[in-house]
């Protein structure tokens, strides 16, 4: 557990992102282990049914996720108060709801699943690959929202380190599964779905084990957990606006993978590698904006703004300098990195001008998500939902829609319109920032007493 309430703020948010930094490095390697195998091994076809999953897969979790954030910025107050308590009675209540939205969103996912395929207008040659790995996806859904749990419930208490010594251990055994899976038992795409599926399934029961045998005071006890109504309203007030928001993201995605589908297979699978690539180099960014979220919660909970401002320069600062350097190492090799997924040349020019477009713009993005995060920490969660709303549905589908059909550029001008919504939803962040309201919205006032707790309103 790390205490973010006294130190240098930049050392201290750094040293905290870094940990995150690389387990979701490892994380995303999940994913990227799957299309590179799939690429090279199975084909253009499956490399785009992979691609086209992962909106679905992120759509159908999108809410529960931003609750889980919810939770663990809930969490990081009562920590950053003192409250052990609460602190303890709020990781009981995020582990039951968590572990019961699993087992939903499975049934959800193999239900529904075909129907957005179509909607999406993915093309008939693709359809039954896509279909697949997204069910086998689905079976995994509760033992993954087990380990995310207990990874954004550790983070909220200031400790990073633990999730990334399982993330390492799982990722290399998903890429032995997947070679074993895909290449020795000729699985096929079902292979690299059951490789993922089995990898996160370990990384939750090395998780929950580690937890009991240090008897962390996280640890998951099934006939002790209590499950508290009012911990859960304020996690929910926190982390609604923030599901919808994610929500409104993995629609927008949809809606702009609809676009994509239009332009037929070649397309989708230079998209499709490209965005791994992209997923890859926005890690930084995103987590030292989780970072912030954490520092921000125990701070506010303790009452020091001026440390929360401070915080916040620091974390602009290191997210702007690692975003210029993955811009500069992506226009210079990107077209290498996407002969690490396909050695057919359209899908590669495909991918490379999509990587080119908008990779030159990660600066924008890093403004908009630090002053996201802060918001989010500080209990704002609405705010990030408005701003998604403007650069996404207002601006960005749109404007992808009109410049490649109506200014006839193509997939170019889906690829345009990426970087012109995150300006727009950045201007929203500072305008926001600046009003200054964001520092009212907590849901502790700073602890007095062990008993003493006042709730305020959230917006």
């Amino acid at each position: 557990m790390k205490d973010f309430t006294s130190g240098n703020e930049a050392k201290l948010i750094f040293r905290f992102a870094l940990p995150m930094l690389i387990g979701n490095i490892f994380q995303q390697l999940y994913n990227v282990v799957d299309s590179i195998i799939v690429g090279r091994y199975l084909g253009k076809k499956a490399l785009a049914a992979v691609g086209a999953s992962f909106p679905i897969i992120f759509m159908i979790i999108a809410l529960i996720i931003g609750i889980g954030i919810g939770s663990s910025v809930v969490i990081s107050q009562y920590f950053g108060a003192k409250n052990y308590e609460k602190v303890k009675r709020a990781s009981d209540t995020t582990y039951i709801f968590l572990f019961f939205a699993g087992i939903v969103i499975t049934f959800v996912g193999l239900a529904s699943g075909e129907h957005i395929f179509r909607l999406m207008r993915l093309p008939e040659e693709v359809l039954p690959l896509a279909k697949t790995y997204l069910d086998i996806y689905m079976y995994g859904m509760v033992l993954m929202f087990g380990f995310n749990s207990i990874s954004s419930i550790l983070r909220g208490v200031g400790d990073s380190k633990t999730p990334l010594y399982f993330l390492i251990v799982a990722t290399f055994l998903n890429i032995i599964l997947d070679i074993l899976f895909v290449l020795v038992f000729k699985w096929g795409i079902a292979g690299a779905a059951w490789a993922t599926v089995v990898a996160q399934s370990f990384s939750f029961v090395i998780a929950a084990a580690y937890l009991e045998r240090k008897k962390h005071l996280l640890r998951i006890k099934f006939r002790r957990m209590v499950f508290d109504w009012e911990i859960f309203k304020k996690s929910v007030r926190i982390g609604f606006p923030t599901g919808i928001q994610q929500t409104l993201v993995a629609l927008g995605g949809m809606a702009l993978m609809g676009i994509v589908n239009s332009f037929g297979t070649n397309v989708i699978a230079g998209f499709s590698a490209a965005s791994r690539i992209d997923s890859l180099a926005v890690i930084p960014i995103m987590n030292f904006s989780a970072s912030l979220s954490g520092f921000v919660g125990q701070n506010i909970g303790a009452g020091k703004i001026d440390r929360v401002r401070r915080g916040l320069w620091a974390t602009i600062k290191m997210s702007v300098a690692f975003s210029i350097s993955i811009s500069l190492i992506i226009l210079f090799w990107g077209d290498k990195m996407m002969l690490v997924f396909s050695d057919n040349s359209e899908v590669i020019s495909v991918g490379y001008h999509y990587l080119m477009v908008v990779s030159v713009f990660y600066a924008v993005f890093a403004i908009m998500f630090c002053i996201n995060g802060l918001l989010r920490g500080a209990g704002a969660a609405i705010v990030p939902m408005y701003i998604t709303l403007l650069s996404l549905w207002i601006v960005r589908l749109p404007l992808a829609y009109l410049l490649s059909y109506t200014f006839k550029m193509g997939e170019a001008g889906i690829w345009w319109s990426i970087p012109i919504g995150w300006a727009m939803g950045a201007v929203g962040a500072i305008f926001y920032y600046r009003l200054g309201n964001w520092k009212n919205k907590s849901v502790v006032r700073p602890h007095v007493s062990d008993d003493e707790e006042v709730v305020t309103d959230i917006v």
